[in-house]
């Protein structure tokens, strides 16, 4: 299927951060794709291309503090990052050839705990989390890059957490559309104890699917690593709009 790639602005905070709307010719399901902390745009453009020629609309964008807008790394705050990722929810939504009844959000690391947030502010169908962060909720307002300063990650993640106790989890548990959860098997980053958490908050899903990527570790580091996981989520990205276009 022809796509096309289109350069776009998303106004946020007083300021603009980059995107690249990439779409089939007709309208189609919409895909937002959120990337990790120290990311940018760049690490999902060649995976939104093959999502998107599965015929859905898909839009990659650089949160705060990343790409052209780096030099404010060291101020943008976790409430930032979820108003960037709010804002470019509404530029997918709001394409005239998106359908706003399937929308899903993927995301790594950061990114993934981002949109698991963003499910308790917009609609979602189709939720995709690989290697999904956690943070405690206190903090909101420090620097993100500050946080490590302030909490004990690696003691957190490594925690049984009850659903009620983050935010995030929470979100997960008042989600009832499709999950897909990825874990790296090698992952010392975000460890097993946290995708867990997630696991168990994402029960109520219409549907939860959980995948790991063999002998990969949490950056994705190969380009073995990287196909292995586009191939996955293409795959199940697929399955869901099948089942939507059945159903629909």
């Amino acid at each position: 299927m022809t796509t096309r790639d289109e350069h776009l602005e998303i106004t946020v905070g007083g300021t603009a951060i980059d995107g690249t709307l990439v779409s089939p010719r007709r309208a189609a399901p919409g895909v937002l794709c959120v990337h990790g902390w120290g990311g940018s745009q760049e690490q999902y453009l060649a995976r939104a291309r093959a999502i998107a020629a599965l015929g859905c609309v898909c839009l990659t964008f650089d949160l705060r503090g990343h790409a052209a807008t780096q030099a404010a790394r060291d101020r943008v705050t976790r409430a930032d990052n979820l108003a960037d990722t709010l804002a470019a929810y509404d530029v997918l939504a709001g394409q005239p050839h998106v359908d706003r009844d399937a929308l899903a959000v993927v995301g790594s690391s950061y990114g993934a705990y981002l949109g698991a947030l963003l499910t308790a502010e917009r609609p979602v169908r189709w939720l995709g989390l690989r290697a999904p962060a956690l943070y405690e909720d206190g903090g909101w307002e420090l620097p993100k890059a500050e946080l490590a300063k302030h909490q004990d990650l690696r003691a957190y993640r490594g925690c049984k957490l009850a659903t009620d106790a983050n935010r995030a989890l929470r979100a997960c548990c008042a989600f009832r559309g499709d999950v897909l959860i990825v874990e790296s098997e090698h992952d010392d980053v975000v460890p097993h104890p946290t995708i867990d958490n997630y696991l168990e908050a994402a029960r109520q899903a219409r549907s939860l699917t959980y995948r790991v990527v063999d002998a990969a570790d949490h950056g994705l580091s190969t380009p073995d690593m990287q196909r292995a996981y586009t191939e996955l989520l293409v795959s199940w990205l697929h399955e869901m709009f099948a089942g939507a276009r059945r159903s629909g």
